[in-house]
């Protein structure tokens, strides 16, 4: 039997792949839709006003990331094993009090965007009369007070292909007013107002599909479902809270990057490196879907201790996603400068070394996508913390040695030595525990 039957006769496979396949298709017009307007905004604000942009949006992200639990998580380890279960009672006191306490954490992260936005111009933005905007962006935490909750809802259910969806419609939105913008010169505050109308029509749609699918699932009644039916409470709350941590770990040391090239160098650095960041993060297009998909059925391999078919399934991923990422990290590589000079034009050349540095490190973490989920759905969910912890002050270290010293591609290479160290050592623990339940329970 050929390789190609194997995976095409694999039934987990082939329905995980079919899921990933929707979302792609949605993914890749939304890609198409986020070139253009990258082309045009890029043109309109120039590198200082276009990383002005970048430390406005991140701002508003991080500090939500900073008290978010990961939500979604927390409904896929523990919704979707009492949906398994057929206890529907316990999932819908799970997704109750997820969604509650998302609620509670957006609220709350907008009020501290509100009261630190004068700090945020003067530390990170540099540039005087700016603090309005980052309250105003703040805005579409309130408006995404369930978007984490209601992804996990969508996965569990076996909908997540609606946010692919969701998530083009939002993009057309965006995109028609920020090709109004290029036509009749448009300002910084009205671009910042476009992506705020497309977080919003995301944050509010995902809650509204969401809240469909439960009725599907769970009845019209979930909600009165009382949260005291729920009986490992020090489980959940243990879960929770280390993916508060983790998720604040991985924000400060990998996905806030655009903040910290803010507080070493300038706006102008940050529109550089942003360029570099964004062109290079389109390897998550084809990622994403497939770790949308596969979380879920990972678990449920876990909760089935059905350990050599887990096996089998994260090797097959792996051959998919390697082969893809390889391939495009490579064209990448060979023609990032005619990419650059087509996405953002001639003036944001200097991104080209950034762009091959962090090329390096999202190709390694994209074909291992699955080292976190895995570890979560093994009750590890401790692990990444140290991990991430550990390799992020390091990072955090040389950070202030050399990215001051060397600028953008500095920055770059740091953050693929991040990826590349905290991945390896997380895949290398979920495979070794596989390996020792395999051997204890056959």
């Amino acid at each position: 039997m050929s390789l190609f039957s194997k995976f095409k006769n694999d039934p987990l496979f082939a329905k995980v792949i079919r899921s990933s396949g929707v979302l792609f298709s949605s993914n890749t017009l939304s890609l198409g839709l986020s070139v253009l307007q990258g082309v045009l905004v890029t043109r309109l604000l120039g590198p200082s006003g276009f990383g002005l942009l970048g430390v406005v949006m991140a701002f508003a992200s991080t500090v939500n990331s900073l008290f978010s639990f990961r939500m979604s998580e927390l409904v896929v380890r523990y919704g979707g094993e009492y949906l398994n279960r057929g206890e529907k009672d316990k999932a819908s006191a799970i997704i109750k009090a997820a969604g509650l306490t998302e609620g509670l954490v957006s609220l709350f992260a907008f009020f501290v965007v509100m009261l630190t936005a004068g700090l945020a111009e003067q530390v990170l933005a540099k540039t005087p009369g700016v603090a309005w905007m980052f309250t105003v962006y703040a805005l579409g935490l309130l408006a995404n007070f369930n978007t984490e909750t209601s992804t996990g809802i969508l996965q569990i259910t076996d909908r997540i292909k609606l946010q692919g969806t969701l998530n083009l419609v939002q993009s057309i939105f965006t995109t028609l007013i920020i090709v109004g913008a290029f036509f009749l010169h448009g300002t910084l505050s009205i671009v910042l107002g476009a992506y705020l109308l497309g977080k919003t029509i995301l944050g509010l749609g995902m809650f509204i599909l969401a809240q469909v699918q439960l009725r599907r699932v769970l009845g019209s009644a979930w909600r009165q479902t009382p949260l005291s039916v729920l009986t490992s409470t020090r489980d959940l709350i243990r879960f929770a809270f280390s993916s508060n941590i983790s998720a604040t770990i991985i924000k400060i040391f990998r996905e806030s990057e655009l903040i910290w090239i803010g507080f070493f160098l300038d706006t102008t650095a940050v529109g550089y490196y942003r360029v570099a960041y964004t062109i290079v993060h389109f390897l998550s297009i084809p990622a994403d879907p497939l770790i949308s998909t596969t979380f879920p059925e990972i678990n449920r391999l876990v909760v089935e201790k059905a350990w050599q078919p887990l096996k089998d399934f994260l090797r097959k991923i792996t051959m998919l996603s390697f082969t893809y990422n390889l391939a495009l990290g490579l064209g990448l590589i060979l023609f990032g400068r005619w990419i650059i000079l087509v996405y953002s034009g001639e003036g944001y050349l200097p991104a080209y070394p950034a762009l091959i540095a962090l090329t390096i490190g999202l190709v390694f973490n994209y074909i291992l996508f699955w080292n976190r989920p895995l570890l979560l759905s093994l009750g590890l969910p401790e692990f990444p913390i140290y991990v991430t912890l550990i390799v992020g002050l390091l990072k955090l270290g040389l950070s202030f040695l050399l990215v001051a010293r060397y600028g953008i591609i500095a920055a770059g290479a740091l953050l693929s030595f991040y990826y590349i160290v905290s991945v390896g050592v997380m895949v290398i623990r979920g495979l070794k525990v596989i390996s020792q339940r395999l051997k204890v329970e056959g």
